[in-house]
């Protein structure tokens, strides 16, 4: 199958530069096919749901995104910064939070409604989205440039043998090939190594995290509520906090 664009990954990333590029091929009156392969069984199967949004992006791609029905409901309408101990809270002064934990003007989002709304305004722009096709292996031209991605087989059975259900994986190729798999992706991993893409650069770092979905005494649930902890349970040479934000609906 042969695209203008191949986008590996249907998160937020992807499809925002699936939904670029479609406009800006609109705004010059011309045609680019683009297709989006996402490995989850729909769009937003695999993303964290649960996030405070920064609108600056969405006000770019979609100034009227009110009128579309984007569902960020939520605003931002309180931040507080607390370090814990086993027994009590303690408030951080305003004026010690950094920047990057001030929220306002910020939403509370369900992160995977976001991306299947994303999905939708892609899909009405004419972007192909392929649900369930995880990219398995990326294509090389014959001068070492990226090709294209190829997907992998479908219907093979635990010991590896094809099943009854058998489908062999389909190559897609194209002019640029996009890859927006989020942390660790495993093709990212291999584009990294082949052209030495971490050479003086500093190693990405990951945590391990915990979700929960509460549903609280009503009295306390305070809609646009952000809270962001750091200490206990931790012991205090280990890195790491939680976070909890009020979402509508309780």
């Amino acid at each position: 199958m042969e695209y203008d664009v191949v986008i590996v990954g249907g998160g937020p990333a992807g499809l925002s530069a699936a939904i670029r590029l479609k406009q800006l091929a609109s705004e010059k009156g011309q045609d680019v096919s683009v297709c989006v392969l996402e490995k989850g069984g729909e769009l937003g199967a695999h993303i964290l749901s649960g996030a405070v949004m920064d609108p600056i992006a969405i006000n770019e791609l979609f100034p009227n995104w009110k009128e579309l029905g984007a569902p960020l409901n939520t605003p931002v309408t309180e931040d507080q910064v607390l370090f814990l101990t086993e027994t009590k809270s303690y408030a951080t002064p305003s004026f010690m939070v950094p920047k990057s934990l001030t929220n306002h003007g910020n939403y509370i989002v369900s992160l995977a409604n976001v991306v299947r709304w994303l999905g939708q305004q892609a899909e009405s722009l004419g972007v192909e989205i392929f649900p369930g096709f995880p990219a398995a292996e990326v294509l090389y031209n014959e001068d070492g440039s990226v090709k294209g991605v190829a997907t992998g087989n479908m219907g093979v059975k635990r010991d590896g043998v094809p099943g009854p259900d058998f489908q062999l994986g389909m190559e897609l190729h194209a002019k640029y090939t996009f890859f927006a798999e989020g942390s660790r992706g495993h093709l990212g991993k291999q584009l990294i190594a082949k052209y030495d893409l971490n050479r003086g650069k500093d190693p990405q770092t990951y945590g391990i995290g915990i979700k929960e979905l509460w549903e609280i005494d009503p009295a306390k649930h305070k809609p646009g509520l952000v809270i962001h902890t750091a200490g206990w349970p931790l012991p205090s040479d280990t890195y790491g906090g939680s976070f909890l934000y009020h979402l509508e609906n309780n």
